[in-house]
């Protein structure tokens, strides 16, 4: 069966993001639009506009045209949303790079993108100014002043006119995120400016803030989830974005504090660290009203826990680059939340749920694999062409690789991918469940379950732990088997000091298996 949303049709208007987000630029003037919240300073959204229409002018300048490449290898500061939102409006194409990249996986993305210019900070232009020689980047901007690169405030001087330019919101792209997809090297995900608009107008109207709120821009902006769900999405919806360049918790939630943060978009490591990091309690966050976690499976008991001790909503979302992103979303209503659900898919999206082993199409309560269908759909992956067929099919169905189920409500729950499945006798565990039953143990401060080899099963669970108590592992595997069936039991575990994630917050579980697989 087809699953189709709840929520009410939508209009998508045809527009670039540029216009749609800044909208209201000049009636909210004064507003504080981004505050860079270690140092305070300030862009009102009057100043936002401007310096966004003065960008584009240098750039323009500078001969970066419609079609051309522009790379953000940065973390978060207001500015970037002046580069990306400037490069827009100009027809160009944002390439947004993680600040954690090596100079070789910095080069490898511009290489495949072929980027014309780089911005980057000055504490990265040692590595920029490498990747750039290799990748053939014809100049390199940066927030400040460093040597070898023109400072990005030169831009902001210019006095030029922004070239009138035609954009077709449905097929010209606006940014290049890269993602492994479902398997592979990571590829660069084809966005236009169509999607990216319709996602925000998909939950907007979900979710309650407005202009009187203030958002935490902690997820980082080069992810699809902080660059839409928080940048684009707030600064459409006249709220103030607080950035912070790095997570650091005491940072954090000083910040939070200090600038009364009223909504917060967060990856489950902080939601965790929010309901059991004895810091928390140092800090007033009564002014949070409501947390949404996506990017990783949240479990049940970390919902609750959170929820309890901070007097917050706390919901999970869903999505993926190639949805840019959200596909499902959790209303922020008490009476329409389901711990451990990552809600009903967003307006104008349609679902399969398709098993993985004979294709068949499954109803309500089933396991398997979601497929994809709305206007927020990528499309494709950058000179890809087969890569994208294999998980774009011809009636426009995507296939995300995570295996979950929907509910008699149309709530859906996400089991794990299907790539990471452990097969413990032909039986199939899922580590997340796995993971979310170790972190309601008082001594687990975090966790990540692998595939182990294993002669007689083919494939054991085995858990890596990080404790914040005392616990034994024969004590915690006991602990897990208690609350799951039989073949499920975690059979070895590891204690260690972190568990590898990306900067969205996933569990990087393919090191762990290559560590596994090594010994």
């Amino acid at each position: 069966m087809i699953f189709k949303s709840n929520f009410p049709d939508i209009t998508i208007p045809e527009v670039s993001l540029p216009d749609f987000v800044l909208h209201r630029a000049q009636e909210l003037g004064d507003k504080p639009a981004l505050i860079d919240g270690p140092s305070g300073r300030t862009l009102t959204y009057k100043q936002l506009a401007g310096a966004v229409e003065k960008a584009a002018a240098g750039l323009a300048a500078r001969g970066f045209k419609k079609g051309d490449v522009f790379a953000i290898y940065s973390p978060n500061v207001p500015e970037y949303a002046v580069a990306f939102l400037a490069v827009a409006a100009l027809g160009g194409i944002n390439t947004t790079i993680n600040p954690l990249y090596t100079a070789g996986e910095l080069a490898g993305q511009l290489n495949d993108c072929q980027a014309k210019f780089l911005l980057t900070v000055p504490p990265f232009m040692d590595k920029a100014r490498e990747a750039a020689q290799e990748a053939h980047v014809q100049e390199i901007f940066v927030f400040g002043e460093a040597e070898g690169a023109t400072p990005f405030a030169v831009l902001l001087q210019s006095e030029g006119q922004v070239p009138p330019v035609p954009i077709d919101p449905r097929r010209d792209l606006i940014v290049l995120p890269y993602s492994s997809g479902t398997t592979g090297l990571p590829k660069g995900v084809m966005l236009t400016h169509h999607n990216l608009v319709a996602n925000i107008c998909q939950f907007k109207d979900i979710e309650t803030y407005g202009e009187a709120d203030t958002l935490i821009g902690i997820l980082p902006f080069f992810h699809i989830y902080g660059m839409t769900v928080i940048m684009g999405a707030a600064l459409h919806k006249g709220a103030t974005i607080v950035t912070m360049p790095r997570f650091d918790l005491e940072q954090f939630l000083q910040t939070m504090q200090n600038y009364g943060v009223t909504w917060a978009y967060l990856a489950p490591p902080i939601v965790l660290a929010l309901a059991k990091h004895p810091l928390v309690d140092k800090y007033d966050l009564s002014k949070l009203k409501s947390i949404l976690s996506g990017a990783a499976p949240l479990g049940k008991d970390v919902t609750q826990a959170c929820a309890t001790r901070l007097n917050c909503l706390v919901r999970q979302g869903y999505g993926l680059t190639e949805t840019s992103p959200v596909t499902h979303f959790t209303p922020n209503d008490p009476a329409r939340i389901k711990d451990g659900s990552i809600g009903p898919l967003v307006a104008a999206t349609e679902c399969r749920i398709i098993d993985y082993n004979t294709d068949a199409e499954l109803g309500p309560n089933q396991e398997g694999e979601l497929w994809i269908r709305g206007p927020q759909v990528m499309q494709g992956y950058l000179n890809r062409p087969d890569a994208t067929r294999a998980v774009i099919d011809p009636d426009g169905w995507f296939r995300t690789g995570d295996i979950g189920y929907a509910d008699e409500d149309g709530y859906f729950y996400i089991v794990d991918r299907l790539k990471e499945l452990i097969k413990y006798k032909g039986l199939q565990v899922a580590p997340a469940e796995l993971e979310a039953v170790l972190l309601s143990h008082p001594a687990v401060a975090d966790a990540a379950v692998i595939p182990s080899p294993d002669e007689e099963a083919g494939e054991v669970p085995k858990a890596f732990v990080v404790l914040r108590g005392e616990a034994a592992p024969d004590e915690l595997m006991a602990f897990v088997a208690e609350r799951v069936a039989p073949y499920k039991r975690i059979r070895r575990l590891e204690t260690i000091d972190q568990i590898p994630k990306s900067a969205s917050g996933k569990i990087l579980r393919r090191l762990l298996v290559e560590k596994e697989r090594s010994k």
